[in-house]
């Protein structure tokens, strides 16, 4: 119920981009091969995500959906879904007051979650977003935020109630060209510290990479510019989960914006 909330929230936000100054929608699709640390199992897994930003007079606003089919090698498959939003009220634009400093564009008041459907996951993200000015990025942010629990727990049928922590991401654009051809490094970084579960284990402080190399085959083949990406998509994670599980993957990555 509390996650049927939580993407009626990211609905009626998205429906609000007619008051955007500019906004982004785009679906992603990703295939690679995925291990569950719980149970050992592997299975090929495609993702199909919708991801959404947009900036207005206040702040910005990015959210996304996943889809997830895995697909062991037994035949069975499960599907699942995964989502996240966060909003940022920039300062600078509240106040407005010039607030860059050296490296510092901006400064801004992020308010987000995060929620899983079978696992009944439910975290709070409140904290502090820097964005930076960096010599060729077409954005650089870094963002700090409490992770605070709201899981259901195991009695509800979900995944274990944990401590509360907190979260450092880093998120990057870079484009680049080789002759002729454009291509983009985009990609995040986040570290979430250890906690506890509801039955006093350590779940474990994780390391998750996930920088994606796209190369614009729509400019390639006349289309308007950063409409048609096709790339790969790298998963790096050290304690998957908050388990003693590492993982590097590599995903096939397609993504069409609208």
């Amino acid at each position: 119920m509390k996650t049927t909330v939580v993407f009626a929230v990211i609905c009626l936000t998205s429906t609000s981009s007619q008051a955007a100054n500019w906004s982004n929608t785009a679906l992603h699709l990703n295939n690679g091969d995925f291990k569950n640390p719980f149970t050992g199992q592997e299975s090929n897994t495609t993702i199909a995500s919708l991801q959404h930003v947009s900036a207005y007079d206040y702040g910005d606003n990015f959210f996304f959906i996943d889809y997830i089919n895995d697909a062991t090698d037994d035949g069975y498959q499960d599907k699942d879904f995964y989502g996240e939003w966060y909003s940022t009220f920039s300062l600078s634009k509240i106040s407005g007051k010039d607030l860059s400093y050296g490296a510092i564009a901006d400064i801004g008041l992020t308010a987000g979650f995060n929620a899983a459907g079978d696992a009944k996951v439910l975290k709070y993200l409140p904290g502090v977003k820097v964005n930076w000015q960096a010599p060729g990025f077409t954005f650089l942010s870094t963002l700090v935020t409490a992770y605070i629990d709201d899981n259901d727990g195991v009695a509800r049928g979900g995944a274990p109630i944990e401590t509360n922590s907190w979260m450092l991401d880093v998120a990057w654009g870079y484009p680049f060209t080789i002759g002729s051809q454009k291509f983009n490094v985009t990609g995040h970084a986040e570290y979430i510290a250890e906690r506890e579960n509801e039955f006093g284990e350590d779940v474990k402080a994780w390391i998750l990479a996930q920088p994606i190399i796209t190369w614009d085959l729509g400019h390639a083949i006349n289309m308007k510019e950063n409409t048609l990406l096709l790339g790969l998509e790298w998963q790096y994670w050290h304690n998957k989960l908050g388990t003693d599980t590492t993982e590097s993957v590599p995903q096939f990555h397609i993504e069409w914006t609208f």
